[in-house]
């Protein structure tokens, strides 16, 4: 009952909490708010209070940059509650393994990142911030009261205690595993009959197509892009056969970051986070975000660097909201790849995050990589690595995408390792694809 009423706090002071007269009085709230946490937080976490030990607190915009890379070296000194990254990387890795995403260190909810900019993340949640992020989930993308009746179907590779907080007598939270062929989910659906679908893009995009086919019976009164990058394409197909205007959420592990308004603009959750914009180019608004969240406790994120680049929107929002709006996320966009089914003649759908874990999980010794598939009978993945046995890294990776494969029940490529990822082409100004589909195929 507690933790309800935690849920409900959060949600009514999302909702109705934070009204500001203008983007002056916004940007002096936020100062103090991070100020007040930085005060709080700093002492407890001993890399900070290193890494930040010039600067008073007052200056934290002034302070050195993060990036994943630096929070993974230091993870076991970062965080707040004594984890130690091997543990949390163990934890997370069975979860996923045995698809049981139940367990936690000392009431501390972990969790990995896709990992698609390259390398691993690890996200750690005290039950105080699960609740803190329902409610405020809850209060920026339900059409309707939290005392409505709600039943959310939520496609993730990976379930979490995160997304199961929401549940009540009023919202009916079900998990859908990406894992699972999409002619299972397509059932389900069709017996669920959510009210919100959150999924990510290409997920969106075969359910839409279902749709169109008269296979996919729904109507949901939101559909919520998640996870990955939402194609202008894509987003015009979705919303045709929904009939309705595709919202999105951004998150990762870094945390929930901005959330469409009810305009479908995407607007940065500035009563969590602040961001500090590295201009690329200031005249087209596009930026590098830089992230201090004065929300989470027991993983700090203080001026940390994303990958992502964003764009701003020029015109004002028709909401109203003096929280930054976005245009949208320039990034990854992930193409799906496609081979045969072991027992016929249709083809499985294998979705990129599937590619991005098989290669990263299979040794720790990856830097950097691509996967390209080049045809139904050729997958070539592009490695960056100091690895000195490279037969064994190439065994590994192989081995691992061929138990994707049999997982999938689909026909396995020739799976070719290429160890020259420096002389691939790579974008300067946009977030390097790590998955690549080459070759179209019919019908599409």
């Amino acid at each position: 009952m507690l933790n309800k009423i935690k849920i409900l706090y959060y949600y009514f002071r999302t909702k109705y909490g934070f009204k500001f007269k203008n983007r002056e009085e916004l940007v002096n709230w936020q100062n103090k708010q991070v100020i007040k946490f930085l005060k709080k937080i700093l002492p407890k976490s001993q890399f900070y209070t290193e890494y930040f030990k010039n600067f008073l607190v007052t200056d934290w915009q002034n302070f050195p940059i993060i990036d994943k890379s630096l929070m993974m070296e230091n993870f076991d000194n970062l965080n707040t509650a004594g984890i130690k990254k091997s543990e949390a990387f163990e934890t997370a890795y069975n979860a996923e393994k045995l698809r049981d995403f139940s367990p936690t260190i000392n009431n501390i909810t972990v969790g990995l990142s896709s990992g698609t900019s390259g390398n691993r993340g690890i996200f750690l949640l005290s039950d105080e911030e699960r609740f803190k992020w329902a409610g405020t989930i809850l209060a920026k993308v339900l059409p309707g009261s939290i005392f409505s009746k709600h039943k959310i179907a939520f496609f993730l590779r990976a379930n979490s205690n995160v997304y199961t907080t929401v549940n009540s007598n009023n919202i009916n939270f079900e998990f859908f595993d990406l894992l699972n062929p999409p002619e299972e989910h397509i059932k389900r659906l069709n017996e669920f009959k959510p009210s919100v679908l959150v999924a990510p893009a290409s997920m969106l995009r075969l359910l839409a197509q279902a749709k169109e086919n008269n296979n996919l019976n729904i109507t949901p009164e939101k559909v919520i892009s998640v996870a990955e990058v939402l194609d202008s394409l894509d987003e015009t197909y979705i919303s045709k056969q929904f009939n309705q205007k595709i919202h999105q959420i951004y998150q990762c592990t870094e945390g929930f970051l901005a959330s469409t308004c009810r305009h479908g603009t995407l607007h940065i959750n500035e009563d969590m986070v602040v961001i500090q914009k590295e201009y690329l180019d200031k005249d087209l608004g596009k930026f590098i975000p830089i992230i201090t969240d004065f929300s989470r406790t027991t993983q700090p994120i203080i001026r940390y660097r994303l990958n992502d680049i964003l764009t701003e929107k020029k015109e004002p929002c028709p909401c109203g909201s003096f929280f930054t709006a976005i245009e949208k996320i320039e990034g990854r966009c992930d193409d799906i790849f496609y081979l045969p089914a072991i027992d016929g003649d249709k083809f499985i759908p294998v979705f990129p995050d599937f590619i991005c874990r098989a290669v990263i999980y299979s040794s720790p010794e990856i830097e950097e990589y691509m996967a390209i598939q080049h045809s139904f009978d050729l997958t070539e993945i592009f490695l960056k690595s100091s690895c000195e046995d490279k037969n064994n890294l190439s065994n590994l990776i192989q081995k691992s995408m061929k138990e994707l494969f049999e997982k999938l029940k689909c026909k396995a490529p020739e799976i070719r390792i290429n160890y020259n990822y420096d002389n691939l082409e790579k974008p300067c100004e946009k977030k390097l694809k790590r998955v690549k589909r080459v070759f179209n195929i019919e019908g599409e």
